[in-house]
């Protein structure tokens, strides 16, 4: 069945979105979609109903078409670590730390998964809308890319470029990805979509056929620019998130940050710190997730945030997420490094890392104790999902067997990713720096009607038709 390809001519060009737009306006159009993309490179990940871990992203996009998340979306992911190192995560499941060389020998075999995980999702549905990974024009991995040229190869899909014009140099990253790529892929290029656009269009016309001249590709649609919070497709979109002037809640950015996505249901509250920031002026910090606790902990030590932490800590709440809960805590330490470090101290708890295991699962637990911020929400269910290696031992639990906190609960941790997601949590946090909460429409609803206006969506379709690809948006083939 047809498969549809977003491209971009650099990272953070709006493909994620894209993607999600179009399974939202095919899935209620009828069809049967679903999202893929064959290898995600990204520290904000998700965990299934079945306890497989995939990139945000493609959980993001599969909610947009009205599916549960599959591992089968995201096949294989790569969660940096520094030092040149990656986890490589095949299938859901963890694997083993791969540096670049390593990785490349396993390209041949990750291959196969890619394919088997695609041609079922194809064999199951009426559309797969895959993603392509950063700039598609990358001719220095060509014969050992998976994300781009390996699933083009596979798929045979329709391919769209786009390019995010508020970045500048767009007709030039378009004309040039364009005429870079291999010959059978460039093939299956079939249009151009200008991203991000402010401005009066009529302003871009000449370019435009000029562009339409020299490669024969129809441009398709001018999308403008959308003031709303998307989910991020990766770190360059946390520069996004720097705050407005009174952002009530400071978020640490730790060099290795992981799962920031956990914020995008406050975002408007949210400022990230770098380590050599101040942090008096806030009156919520939370430290975030990281891939790796020790090393970013050491890297808070060398910039002195922990001494700022301590201090802003005597009279305002500290919360740490995941890797952030681990450095609350008195002390960490890893048989598989051999070392020990102490952490923070704020919270009566200990981390170990004893072996590579990884705990991931969709988790539901009540408060059970009284906390900053959240103490009006005793005895309520939150619901998030599990992604850390290490175990802790607290001493006082906040959500069931879940969390730390200090003995007058001003600071306190948890595991639990996704918990903002929680209304009950997220009204909360409104409630604490007295900004009025609202309910605020669904931005991928909201956006996919801008996309299905700025961009020929009978042209993607009928392009699939004319192919011999024929089917009816009835879910059925």
């Amino acid at each position: 069945m047809p498969s549809i390809m977003i491209t971009g001519t650099t990272s953070s060009a709006g493909k994620s979105v894209i993607v999600a737009a179009l399974c939202r306006i095919l899935s209620k159009m009828g069809y049967e979609v679903v999202p893929f993309k064959a290898q995600n490179m990204s520290l904000n990940s998700y965990i299934t109903m079945e306890g497989h871990e995939i990139a945000y992203a493609q959980a993001f996009q599969a909610f947009a078409s009205g599916k549960d998340p599959d591992v089968r979306m995201n096949p294989i992911l790569l969660k940096p670590k520094g030092n040149l190192k990656s986890q490589l995560v095949v299938m859901g499941r963890a694997v083993k730390d791969v540096n670049v060389a390593e990785y490349y020998r396993e390209i041949p075999e990750l291959l196969r998964t890619v394919e088997k995980a695609f041609r079922e999702l194809e064999q199951e549905n009426d559309f797969v809308i895959i993603e392509g990974a950063g700039g598609m024009a990358e001719i220095n991995l060509y014969e050992r890319d998976i994300a781009n040229m390996g699933i083009a190869r596979i798929a045979r899909p329709d391919i769209y470029i786009v390019s995010d014009i508020d970045r500048g140099g767009s007709f030039a990253s378009l004309f040039g990805t364009y005429n870079l790529l291999p010959g059978d892929v460039r093939k299956m290029i079939r249009g151009f979509i200008f991203n991000k656009f402010r401005g009066y269009q009529e302003l871009l016309r000449s370019g435009i056929e000029e562009l339409e001249r020299l490669t024969g590709v129809k441009t398709i649609g001018i999308v403008p620019y959308f003031e709303r919070g998307m989910p991020s497709e990766d770190s360059l979109s946390m520069d996004d998130w720097r705050g407005k002037e009174g952002s009530e809640i400071g978020v640490i950015r730790l060099p290795r940050v992981s799962n920031f996505t956990d914020f995008e249901p406050i975002r408007e509250l949210v400022e990230f710190v770098p380590l050599n920031g101040e942090i008096q002026d806030y009156e919520i910090l939370i430290i975030p997730g990281t891939k790796e606790t020790i090393l970013d902990l050491k890297e808070m030590k060398k910039w002195d945030m922990d001494r700022k932490i301590l201090k802003f800590a005597r009279d305002n709440p500290v919360i740490g997420i995941c890797g952030g809960f681990q450095i609350l805590g008195k002390e960490i330490s890893s048989k598989l490094e051999n070392q020990r470090v102490k952490g923070l101290g704020l919270i009566d708890a200990v981390t170990e890392f004893n072996a590579y295991d990884k705990i991931t699962r969709q988790v539901e637990k009540k408060v059970i104790e009284k906390v900053s911020v959240i103490e009006k929400i005793v005895g309520e269910t939150v619901r998030g999902y599990e992604i850390h290696m290490g175990r802790t031992r607290a001493r006082m639990r906040v959500f069931e067997d879940d969390g730390g906190k200090s003995e007058d609960g001003l600071i306190w941790g948890t595991y639990l990713h996704g918990l903002l997601f929680n209304e009950n949590v997220r009204k909360e946090f409104y409630r604490y720096v007295g900004r009025k909460y609202r309910v605020e429409r669904d931005p991928i609803e909201e956006f996919s009607e801008i996309f299905s206006e700025s961009v020929d969506i009978e042209y993607i379709i009928s392009n699939t038709v004319s192919q011999g690809k024929s089917l009816t948006p009835s879910g059925k083939k």
